[in-house]
């Protein structure tokens, strides 16, 4: 993992701290999507996983917060709110150290539009560009995973272009198929199986997003930096085909 050794100090980063049930508390470092709120959300979970704090059952990054899941014990044996919102609020206080987002470089291989992506001539609508012009908006820079959720698996991408900032569907689907990528104000979801979800479905990925026989199940991790590449259909059935 590269970190920086100048770490974020609290003049640079603000959080609030709050309950969630009786076993989980939020630290919200953000009001907004954005992806220097992301990477300080990334930063810090990685500090407080390698910190081991007692109790803790798990921490989980989102785009603006960092969820941390604890086991409250009887007679003092465990970690309350108060005094684990205390330790959290030390280790913050000495700064979160900054650096790459700890993840991977992914390529994810896309086949963009026709039955694959049958939303993509109306995002180029929503967008007034072409369908090309979309592909290479999304394809061409690198996106962020900020978070996993919704589903196993199911990967949070992001920040595009402010032309990519497209509603989600007023109507979603019942089912949207396993690989679909979909975006929807100014981020990407992969679906990993069938789920449903409104969307705009713009292409798909022949990959396995969550095989719950791999290690790690997940394809993406919260951190990892994807390059989406566009292929053709001949391509898409090809890998498709030769996957286990």
């Amino acid at each position: 993992m590269n970190v920086n050794s100048d770490p974020l100090s609290p003049a640079e980063t603000r959080w609030r701290i709050l309950p969630q049930g009786d076993r989980c508390l939020i630290i919200s470092f953000g009001e907004h999507i954005d992806a220097a709120i992301g990477r300080t959300c990334l930063a810090a979970a990685r500090m407080l996983r390698d910190a081991r704090l007692p109790g803790v059952t798990d921490v989980v990054p989102s785009f603006v917060a960092v969820a941390v899941h604890y086991r409250p014990g009887g007679q003092g044996e465990g970690p309350t709110y108060a005094s684990l919102s205390e330790h959290i609020q030390a280790l913050l206080a000495g700064g979160i150290p900054t650096g790459d987002a700890g993840g991977r470089e992914v390529d994810i291989p896309v086949c963009y539009g026709g039955e694959h992506g049958p939303d993509l001539a109306e995002v180029a609508r929503a967008a007034r560009i072409s369908p090309d012009a979309v592909i290479q908006l999304h394809s061409e820079p690198r996106s962020m995973v900020f978070m996993l959720g919704f589903a196993p698996g199911h990967a949070y991408l992001g920040v595009h272009d402010e032309k990519l900032n497209i509603p989600r569907r007023p109507s979603p689907r019942t089912a949207v198929p396993p690989g679909a990528v979909a975006i929807a104000n100014r981020q990407t979801v992969i679906y990993p199986n069938r789920l449903p979800g409104g969307w705009n479905i713009i292409g798909a990925t022949p990959l396995v997003m969550f095989d719950p026989a791999r290690e790690p199940a997940a394809l993406l991790q919260p951190g990892d930096t994807v390059r989406f590449v566009p292929i053709a259909p001949d391509e898409f059935d090809r890998i498709r085909g030769n996957r286990p």
